[in-house]
């Protein structure tokens, strides 16, 4: 799975870089160094201009979670997180978003953890890993929009935008840390991935490619991550590494 990761292009290097063509600066994240489930996190989308009827590629926020349109309530975005790469244009909550609404989420690289058992009097503890290309990672995500039936349609609060992280079978690197890695789109794929008039399943699935081909640079990084509220570049510094997964 991916559950944490970290993003800190600023949005006008991202707009620059992936084509976008409209984007507000007003909501702009911040870097973040520990993404966490229900952030808001910065997409790359294609929609359809509702005054020109031009197909317009933004750089928004969305909330990290995914919440379907046909849901009673928000309550279940912090389980789906993640969908499956290999079913996605299957399972009820993914389908029809899978379809047609499809996004690419930056990142520098992401976390995974494993267990430390206890020895020599020291409490059993999970260590951070993270694993990254060493470039820019566009992982494949998915958004849809949940209408809050209790608020009014003209609040701002009434709809809430979310996205999750498409994810499949870890190899090579990865896998010696996680079995589950984010499904990435290359630079190149993006057009096609992006376009809304893309339906074609098959098609789509042959955009998503892993990371590197699996082979992924994997740090073991401070324990300081494991903690949600924790933030700044000090969590991607060096720590030992109990399990010897790292790379050297």
């Amino acid at each position: 799975m991916c559950g944490r990761f970290v993003s800190t292009t600023p949005p006008a290097e991202l707009a620059s870089l992936l084509g976008v063509t409209d984007w507000d600066p007003t909501e702009a994240l911040a870097p973040s160094w520990n993404v966490a489930p229900t952030d808001r996190v910065a997409a790359v989308l294609e929609r359809v201009d509702a005054d020109t009827g031009e197909v317009a590629r933004q750089l928004r926020p969305l909330r990290w979670g995914l919440v379907p349109s046909w849901a009673k309530d928000r309550s279940g975005a912090a389980r789906l997180i993640n969908a499956r790469s290999e079913t996605v244009d299957q399972k009820p909550s993914f389908r029809r978003a899978f379809a047609v609404r499809r996004c690419v989420i930056p990142a520098d690289g992401y976390y995974e953890w494993r267990q430390v058992p206890a020895a020599d009097g020291r409490k059993a503890y999970k260590q951070p890993y993270f694993l990254s290309t060493g470039e820019l990672m566009l992982m494949a995500g998915l958004y849809e929009f949940w209408r809050d039936a209790d608020l009014p349609e003209d609040d701002p609060a009434a709809w809430l935008a979310t996205a999750t992280i498409l994810t499949t079978d870890a190899t090579d690197r990865a896998g010696r840390v996680h079995d589950r890695m984010p499904m990435l789109v290359p630079r190149e794929e993006l057009d096609g991935w992006l376009d809304p008039a893309n339906t074609d399943r098959a098609d789509l699935h042959d955009l998503l490619h892993r990371p590197a081909d699996g082979n992924l640079k994997v740090r073991a990084v401070p324990t300081a991550v494991n903690r949600v509220s924790a933030n700044g570049p000090d969590l991607l510094t060096d720590a030992p590494d109990p399990l010897g997964l790292s790379d050297g």
